[in-house]
C-alpha cells in the first residue's frame, strides 16, 4: 500500500478534497493512506509560529526551517520528500507513472514567499511544479499529484485499462470519445465506432488521436 503523507498549514483543505470520487474509494478500500499533517503542530512557540521575513529584506513571508525538518522528522523514515513549487521539474504522464512506484511519498506544501533554502537541500529529494505559473500555496498542487498517482494504483479504477488509454500515456492525447444517442444536434457517431469490427474501432482511436496531438500538442510529436 502506497503512504502519502502531507505537510501543510491547511489539512483540512486535504483531508476535504480526498473525500469524494475515487480518491475516497481508494482509500476506503486500503490502497492508498493519505495523511494530513499540520505544520503549526511542530512550531515551538506559543503562538504557533512557521514563518518570519527574509533576510535581506523583500515582501512575502519565508516559512522557517526547524518546524518543517520537525515535521519531516516525526515521520517514517525512508520516505521520499516532495515539495510543489513552481521551480520544479514539470508533472507529465510520465513523471507520474515514475512517481506511482514509490513506497511512501511525503508532500510539502509551501505557502507565501517560499520555504527557507536550506530545507530544501538538508530535507528535499523532489521538486515538482504542475505549470508555469504562480499559486497561493503548494496544496492544490500536492491534490494534483495525488489524484494522478491514486488512478495508476492497480484496484483504483473499476476499469484498469482506463487508465492506460488515458491521454500521454502512449505520447499523444486521447482520442475522441461518443455515446448514446447515436445523432446529436445534426452530428452523428462516426462510422466505424458503429461497425463493430474492433480492429477498424482501434484503427479509428489511433487516428484520431494522433490527428487530435498534431492539432493540439504539436510538441509531443517532436
Amino acid at each position: 500500500m502506497m503512504r502519502i503523507d502531507v505537510i501543510t498549514i491547511f489539512p483540512d483543505l486535504i483531508r476535504d478534497v480526498l473525500k469524494y470520487s475515487i480518491p475516497r474509494r481508494a482509500i476506503d478500500a486500503g490502497l492508498i493512506d493519505v495523511l494530513a499533517h499540520d505544520l503549526r503542530d511542530h512550531a515551538d512557540d506559543k503562538h504557533k509560529t512557521i514563518d518570519d521575513t527574509p533576510y535581506g529584506g523583500g515582501a512575502g513571508m519565508i516559512f522557517k526551517p526547524e518546524p518543517i525538518a520537525r515535521a519531516i522528522e516525526t515521520l517514517p523514515a525512508g520516505g521520499r520528500v516532495i515539495f510543489l513549487t513552481p521551480q520544479g521539474r514539470l508533472l507529465t504522464q510520465s513523471v507520474a507513472n515514475e512517481l506511482s512506484l514509490s513506497d511512501h511519498l511525503v508532500l510539502l506544501c509551501g505557502h507565501y514567499r517560499g520555504i527557507d533554502e536550506r530545507v530544501r537541500e538538508n530535507y528535499v529529494d523532489d521538486e515538482i511544479s504542475i505549470g508555469d505559473y504562480v499559486l497561493s500555496g503548494g496544496e492544490l498542487p500536492a491534490l494534483i499529484l495525488i489524484d494522478a498517482l491514486i488512478r495508476l494504483i492497480p484496484g483504483a479504477i473499476g476499469n484498469a485499462e482506463s487508465a492506460l488509454e488515458d491521454s500521454f500515456q502512449n505520447g499523444l492525447l486521447d482520442c475522441a470519445w461518443y455515446t448514446r444517442p447515436r445523432e446529436f444536434e445534426g452530428l452523428t457517431v462516426p462510422e466505424a465506432l458503429l461497425s463493430g469490427d474492433h480492429k477498424k474501432v482501434a484503427q479509428w482511436r489511433r487516428d484520431n488521436a494522433r490527428q487530435r496531438t498534431l492539432e493540439r500538442r504539436p510538441d509531443l510529436l517532436e
